[in-house]
């Protein structure tokens, strides 16, 4: 089952890097509503690791 969910998130990763290069390109309207979805999706994902390195305490995995 969790096979069939990674696979399901591996196909939605490669289409929405695909809607970015198509609508770069000058694609249709929605593939550039599709492409600034996973713009934003992106800007999202980095801006929270960037605050859960700043909450963990420098980052450094505790090496002393």
């Amino acid at each position: 089952m969790i096979l069939y969910v990674l696979i399901g998130v591996l196909v939605l990763a490669v289409a929405g890097c695909a809607s970015v290069v198509w609508a770069a390109c000058g694609g249709p309207r929605w593939v550039r509503a599709v492409a600034t979805v996973t713009l934003l999706g992106g800007e999202a994902v980095r801006a929270g690791r960037r605050r859960g390195v700043n909450r963990g305490g420098g980052g450094d995995g505790g090496a002393d």
